[in-house]
């Protein structure tokens, strides 16, 4: 075969790939992780400071907000380094192994191209804000944004890396040849395109969005490309705008949560607090028909939402109770089910950071969620415990003895700690004591302290691991978040909220009808886009419609989440079904047909909280 050939034939890696690779995990990772560390110190201090000694800290929210966005996209650069934004694969495994290779230089390429049109009006940004100083430590707000275009030229060289390393030289040119005849088409395409007025937001956010999902591009990244495309061919706005716009999105404080609630959720697992709290339930119901099942729906609901992520939610509580399951005779694919569908049971539990998400992006108050999604979640529960014990009736428990009252009290003992942290969050929010940003560096401090002297399980030597996986996770949602309000910000521009607000003001059934359309379409996006795109990107839009509605936005909050939820778990996309299978170390297969009848009766709950609004609001 000739030189040629073999360039042809073989990825087109370079010498010294690894040593490079080695060195930008190093020169993302670690300061990724100190800012998490600095920012759980700084809020702290500043809670401290305000509650303890009665003289709050005027530069600690100021500073805590400077580094968050450095957090982020350093973040960002650490989740496309391995490879973890949140992608549409479920497509692309469909096809031959030769495509899936086309494809992901595919979508290798569209993700360099993005980071590269925003390195200039990036640059033009920060020229413009070196003009604004902070009020109490005055810093030029240069400093702060330049995390963009410092984590713009970071995800470059990682695109163009992917690009030469992962793929041929053929398919490389390719990818390059696709993207250049796509940029032409539309440039040559302009005067139509600018013809069909509002219609052209078909073309960029629709078939735009939808290709470049379907071909495996990360979710972030493809809303960028469409808003981007969009500002350029059809409109005279400069694009600075898409830079100022994600800068928005991703700078509110109060979504400083997600970091520090992921943080959160990894240290639980790792202290022991979700081992001993399954341990206590199960001495509780253990010895029923389906007891073990309710032990896992209770476990959910106490552990969920405090980590920010439903994978690591399901790691704390699934491996627990899957070995004890499965020996009592417990089928794989049943567990995966169960445990797929109290992972969507549970997305309106606080501090639930979609509910955190809803709360930023519409101004609903956090706090009115947080007592909003209780009641729901305990409705759900109790609907997927009906089925649970259904499919239990024929269980042998004849050889499972009741734990006597002395066991049952000492479990108690042991799990009073890890218990009282879940009710410490929520009341610290509910009551007003502290933030949702603020209560979460309570709890990762009270979580420390149970770790270290009360279950004396921390192992120091994961801690950095972690601390790199909560700024790889937050990274991911966060670029999500500055990305979707961008292209809802050009959606808005267009005249398309105006439309949408017309036509779903005039839906028969009225607000019923506006609930049933919304459960359905949130379903829909919850499956394909998770939840905190979806609600970043139609919350702002769909909320005022439901506010014309006299929909109690709260209401309209659980209603929606609910259904975001059941999408998100439901298969053939449904990406939090896999991740339960990944989890529960079982074959797809086996639990799509199991997952239904649990998704069923979650949507009679979901339409039954949204029939009766007291559910949500009665303790408003």
């Amino acid at each position: 075969m000739s030189t040629a050939a073999s360039r042809v034939g073989k990825p087109a890696a370079r010498s010294g790939g690894g040593r490079f690779d080695l060195w930008l995990g190093r020169l993302t990772e670690w300061p990724a992780a100190a800012l998490v560390v600095v920012e759980i110190c700084v809020l702290f201090a500043g809670v401290v400071s305000r509650y303890v000694v009665n003289r709050p800290l005027i530069w600690s929210d100021e500073l805590a907000s400077i580094l968050f966005l450095w957090l982020a996209m350093l973040g960002a650069v650490v989740a496309l380094r391995r490879d973890e934004h949140m992608r549409l694969t479920a497509v692309a495994m469909l096809l031959p192994p030769v495509w899936q290779a086309r494809l992901r230089a595919l979508a290798a390429a569209v993700v360099a191209v993005f980071v590269l049109e925003i390195v200039s009006p990036a640059r033009e940004y920060v020229e413009a804000q070196w003009f604004i100083t902070t009020p109490a430590l005055e810093i030029h707000d240069s400093f702060r944004v330049a995390a963009i275009i410092v984590g713009a030229l970071l995800m470059l060289l990682i695109a163009v890396r992917r690009l030469v390393a992962g793929s041929t030289l053929l398919q490389m040119l390719g990818a390059l040849a696709v993207v250049g005849a796509v940029a032409v088409g539309f440039w040559l395409a302009k005067p139509w395109l600018m013809s069909l007025g509002i219609g052209n937001l078909v073309v960029f956010f629709v078939i735009l969005v939808a290709v470049c999902v379907g071909v495996g591009v990360p979710i972030a990244f493809s809303f960028g490309v469409a808003t981007m495309s969009y500002l350029a061919v059809v409109t005279r706005m400069p694009l600075t705008i898409v830079v100022s716009r994600m800068d928005e999105g991703m700078s509110g404080l109060v979504l400083l949560a997600v970091p520090l609630f992921v943080f959160l959720g990894l240290l639980i697992e790792m202290t022991g607090l979700a081992r001993v709290l399954v341990a206590f339930m199960a001495s509780l119901v253990g010895h029923v028909k389906g007891g073990l099942a309710y032990v896992l729906l209770g476990a959910m609901y106490l552990v969920s939402g405090i980590s920010g992520s439903k994978a690591a939610d399901m790691a704390a509580v699934a491996p627990a109770l899957f070995p004890e399951m499965k020996q009592r005779g417990a089928a794989p694919g049943e567990l995966v089910a169960l445990l797929s569908a109290s992972g969507a049971m549970a997305e309106t539990i606080p501090p639930s950071l979609v509910l955190i998400t809803i709360g930023s992006v519409t101004g609903v108050s956090i706090a009115a969620l947080f007592t909003g999604g209780l009641l729901p979640a305990a409705v759900g529960a109790v609907a997927l415990a009906i089925v649970a014990r259904l499919r239990c009736r024929h269980d042998d428990v004849s050889g499972i003895e009741k734990a006597s009252w002395r066991e049952i009290g000492k479990r108690f003992l042991i799990a009073v700690p890890a218990l009282i942290l879940p009710f410490l969050i929520r009341a610290a929010v509910v009551d007003g004591i502290a933030t949702a940003t603020e209560v979460s560096t309570v709890g990762i401090i009270y979580t420390i302290l149970v770790g270290l002297f009360v279950y004396r399980q921390f192992d120091w030597g994961r801690m950095v691991p972690i601390l790199v996986e909560t700024a790889s996770l937050s990274g991911a949602i966060l670029l999500i978040i500055g990305t979707a309000t961008a292209m809802a910000w050009a959606l808005t521009q267009s005249g398309f909220s105006r439309s949408l607000v017309a036509t779903m003001s005039a839906v028969s059934g009225g607000p019923l009808g506006f609930l049933a359309i919304s459960i359905l379409v949130f379903t829909v996006l919850g499956s394909v886009l998770e939840g905190i795109p979806a609600i970043v990107l139609f919350g702002p839009l769909l909320f005022p419609v439901a506010r014309a509605l006299g929909i109690n936005e709260v209401h309209y909050a659980i209603v929606v989440v609910l259904a975001m939820g059941m999408g998100l778990f439901a298969p053939p996309f449904g990406v939090g079904f896999y991740a339960a299978c990944a989890i529960g170390r079982v074959s797809p297969d086996a639990a799509m047909i199991r997952v239904w009848p649990y998704l069923a009766v979650l949507l009679a709950a979901t339409v039954l909280i949204a029939a009766v609004p007291w559910l949500s609001i009665g303790f408003l």
